[in-house]
């Protein structure tokens, strides 16, 4: 039985910036969920978020039509960069139903985790050396070198070595729940909370808003975005 989807995104520039700097995207029949967050707060980060979800949005509904389009986003943002004569770089984190499956592409610290049966699994990872650095040890997770390796991108949209994605097919299941989130979220709603608001019985809307107060609540220093998924029978 072919499953369908149910699907709501929500955004907040929070307090630290004076512009919001994410973009988000949401098709929900046939899904297409895309969040991407602008690296810095210039005219760089804004030109670059919203080139790579449109080229995205527009993509062949595919594997290689994603990947494709990544590659298209890494030249035009690249370009936006040299044009500007300063960074132009985004994340970029989509979910999108194909005629093959449904397929996940990730670039940098956005993320995109499921819930299945009570189990919340991230299924991304942090192209970061702060995650380099927590899987081999380097240093503390709560240290102020981790800290300002979260920072330190080692793939993302408009990077000079144009990175490829990585890209995953979901085998998705009714009773899933998907969150696309940027860092606005994954950085200040601790993973219990987000557990707790994606197990709630509630459409997908009410955990958006659920999440966007949360990050507002811990403090509001991020732009934060959020797209919830839900998978359900044909």
């Amino acid at each position: 039985m072919r499953t369908t989807f149910q699907a709501a995104a929500g955004t907040d520039t929070g307090h630290r910036y004076h512009a919001n700097f994410d973009v988000v995207h949401l098709d929900p029949s046939p899904l297409l969920a895309v969040v991407a967050d602008g690296m810095g707060d210039g005219p760089g980060s804004a030109a670059a978020g919203r080139t790579a979800v449109d080229l995205v949005a527009r993509a062949e509904r595919s594997a290689d039509g994603l990947a494709a389009a990544v590659a298209a986003a890494q030249r035009e943002v690249g370009e936006h960069g040299r044009q500007l004569g300063g960074l132009a770089g985004c994340t970029l984190t989509a979910l999108v139903e194909t005629p093959d499956g449904t397929w996940l592409a990730h670039l940098g610290d956005s993320r995109a985790y499921r819930l299945r049966r009570g189990l919340l699994e991230l299924l991304t990872v942090d192209h970061t050396m702060a995650w380099l650095g927590a899987v081999h040890g380097w240093y503390p997770f709560d240290s102020p070198q981790a800290a300002a390796a979260r920072y330190q991108l080692t793939r993302y949209v408009g990077h000079p070595a144009r990175p490829e994605p990585d890209l995953l097919r979901l085998t998705t299941a009714p009773g899933d729940v998907y969150l696309l989130c940027t860092d606005g979220i994954a950085e200040q709603v601790p993973y219990q909370a987000i557990h707790e608001t994606l197990s709630r019985q509630v459409p997908p809307g009410d955990k958006v808003r659920a999440l966007l107060a949360a990050a507002d609540a811990a403090g509001g220093n991020d732009n934060s975005t959020a797209i919830v998924v839900h998978a359900l029978h044909g």
